[in-house]
């Protein structure tokens, strides 16, 4: 929220008496400077020594103070810092730096630094300070301190990010609220500040004045573990907020009831009859007609996937500013938001029941429902009504087949419309069976060791929708190359997986079907016998959560799926199989479900195995099932196939 000052009040705010003295470069201590690890964060690349954020919404302007002590060479990354900020209303200024060496030589920051444009549009400019402080060595410690000044009508509340990339050893934040009379965009009268807070142990204190601050130590790094939930839904942070609403309830039911006015006057279906009229017809069923509307907007131009028109050109080409969903169909193209709610729209037209609703991207954050703030809120669905059932739609999502929402729009949380008005809900969770991957191979292997043959990929759900989306925004190349390395992921070492093409890629409603070319070696000969690995798809794989016997922070596998593979190896003349993999039948009850079989069949040895999980999200205190499943998988799946030469019979004499 960028909140207005009230003019009348905005000169007393600047001649208020300062009450915070800027922070001072520190001296060093001597354990400081001989530091060559820390016991508190064993291996890391870099240590905060000290950090201070202040905010004074009276004198207007942001603070920051760093103290780092590099450790490796990869912490000598953290002397180029990067300072967003918003041109126009905000300027970065007093930046002052320097690097002390181990030995005590401090080198101060003489360098200017660059303003560097990231965003630009008519009214919005976006650029990032960026500086570097000179002659960084391992042991050196950094140290720089900036300010963010704003004009003097406008409120910036921060948002304190305590947790860091490296540990904290003690940090230091302060904000001063506007003490005077603020208004929002639409002249409302702001006169509460609130906070959204997760700081571990650590609380927040207001003093008699309304200043809020917050000390700490010792707080951890961001976590890195694999399969985490978004990070701005588990690091340690403050959110800070002018509003009008005493609480929660207060602000979802009134601005609920704002959002629900925009987004239906956006997808007024008034001017749409006609067009719907010319998608569907009359004897059409309700799912007929809310599948051909879908596929009318899949149809059409979605600029968030090709390129959106810039001003220049819109009005060299005479194109009108999209204010409602009939602008978007006559001009066949807009963006994802517009597109679902353009499939709304067409939906009421043609006489569906049908609601918009706008959810968090799964993939940035969760839903906080004590977060009083619509800005969390990112991304457009499409809710239908088709007899008694009501199907959640992503018409937004360029390939994305019908009843299918993109994985991040699932079990995510955020406002719809209905027929009894507003209210916050989740959609749903996908089942396991939507998102499928079956790999077929067929192999022939030689006496060498040598293997060819070829092998196919059929994805469904969330999996093939990546492929889909991944060729809208990439070149043919950059698709192979990245199609190549999932694959060599995956096959033993040795073996050359060469992706072929795709079928039915502009099919979003049929399974998609990558081909690919298998050549190379496999396998380990030792006299008699003949090592092949069981699971040719898992040999080369690395089994999750196997090697992390506990963990703090909830698991997130963004969605359900299932694994089918079944690989037929066509055996060397003159060997027979002497050990094929153990038939089995793994399971964690009611989550997941390993099944591994092998069989001779008239073209070789057939080796299936089917890998299914039906969960999304996992808290920490599942853990342990967790592990101990895929423990299980591991080991099954690391079984050989030995194969044995069969012996000669002697020649009669």
């Amino acid at each position: 929220m960028r909140a207005r000052v009230s003019l009348a009040l905005a000169l007393a705010a600047c001649l208020a008496p300062p009450f915070f003295v800027h922070a001072q470069f520190q001296e060093p201590t001597k354990e400081e400077l001989q530091m060559t690890a820390d016991p508190k964060a064993p291996g890391a690349a870099a240590v905060y020594l000290y950090r201070e954020e202040t905010t004074d919404d009276q004198l207007h302007f942001h603070s920051l103070y760093e103290r780092i002590k590099v450790l490796t060479e990869k912490g000598k990354e953290l002397a180029t810092v990067r300072v967003p900020y918003e041109r126009g209303n905000f300027k970065v200024t007093d930046i002052h730096g320097r690097t002390i060496h181990s030995d005590g030589t401090i080198i101060p920051l003489t360098a200017k630094p660059e303003d560097l444009m990231d965003v630009k549009t008519k009214s919005y400019q976006v650029n990032t300070m960026v500086f570097t402080l000179p002659s960084v060595e391992v042991g050196s410690i950094l140290e720089f301190r900036l300010q963010i000044r704003y004009d003097d009508d406008r409120a910036s509340e921060p948002t304190w990010e305590v947790q860091q990339p490296y540990f904290v050893h003690k940090a230091h934040y302060f904000f001063n609220p506007s003490h005077h009379e603020l208004v929002n965009e639409r002249g409302e009268l702001l006169n509460r500040i609130m906070y959204q807070s997760h700081t571990g142990d650590y609380k927040i204190v207001r003093d008699q004045q309304g200043r809020f601050t917050l000390d700490v130590a010792d707080v951890p790094a961001l976590p890195k573990d694999d399969w985490m939930p978004p990070l701005n839904s588990i690091r340690w942070q403050t959110a800070f907020y002018y509003t009008q609403y005493a609480s929660g309830g207060e602000f979802w039911q009134n601005e609920g009831k704002r959002w629900d006015k925009d987004a239906n006057e956006f997808a007024n279906p008034g001017k749409l009859r006609a067009a719907a009229a010319q998608i569907v017809s009359p004897g059409d069923s309700e799912e007929q007609k809310a599948r051909k509307i879908y596929d009318a907007v899949m149809k059409l131009d979605n600029t968030s996937f090709t390129r959106q028109k810039s001003e220049a050109e819109r009005k060299q080409e005479k194109i009108k500013e999209i204010k409602k969903a009939e602008d978007v169909w006559n001009q066949k193209s807009g963006s994802a938001n517009d597109l679902a709610l353009l499939y709304v729209a067409l939906a009421r037209a043609a006489g569906l029941q049908a609601w918009p609703m706008q959810v968090v991207d799964r993939n940035e954050a969760i839903f906080d429902p004590t977060y009083m703030t619509l800005s969390q809120l990112d991304d457009y669905i499409a809710i239908v009504k088709i007899g008694p059932k009501e199907m959640f739609l992503d018409p937004g999502q360029k390939m994305c087949p019908f009843g299918v929402l993109a994985w991040k729009h699932t079990f995510s949380g955020g406002l719809r419309d209905s027929d009894k008005g507003p209210g916050y809900t989740v959609t749903p969770a996908a089942p396991y069976t939507q998102t499928v991957v079956q790999r077929i191979a067929a192999l022939t292997v030689g006496a060498d060791g040598s293997v060819t043959g070829s092998a196919r990929l059929l994805m469904t759900g969330q999996e093939a929708l990546h492929w889909r989306q991944l060729t809208l925004r990439n070149d043919e190349d950059e698709v192979k190359k990245q199609f190549n390395e999932m694959i060599k992921g995956l096959v033993p070492d040795g073996v050359q997986a060469d992706f072929d093409h795709f079928l039915a890629l502009e099919d979003y409603n049929s399974n998609l079907m990558a081909f690919i070319k298998i050549s190379g070696s496999v396998g380990t000969a030792t006299g008699k016998h003949f090592f092949l690995p069981s699971q040719f798809f898992e040999s080369h794989a690395e089994h999750p959560f196997v090697a992390e016997a506990t963990r703090t922070i909830p698991v997130d596998v963004r969605y359900p799926k299932m694994e089918q593979d079944d690989v037929t190896w066509s055996l060397p003349e003159g060997y027979t199989v002497e050990s094929a993999p153990q038939a089995g039948d793994i399971s964690w009850p009611d989550h997941a479900l390993l099944k591994i079989a092998s069989a001779n069949g008239p073209s070789g040895l057939d080796v299936t195995r089917k890998l299914a999980y039906n969960f999304t999200l996992l808290n920490a205190s599942d853990y342990s099932g967790l592990h101990d499943f895929y423990q299980k998988v591991a080991t099954a799946d690391q079984q050989q196939l030995v194969l044995t030469r069969a012996a000669v019979a002697a020649k009669g004499n």
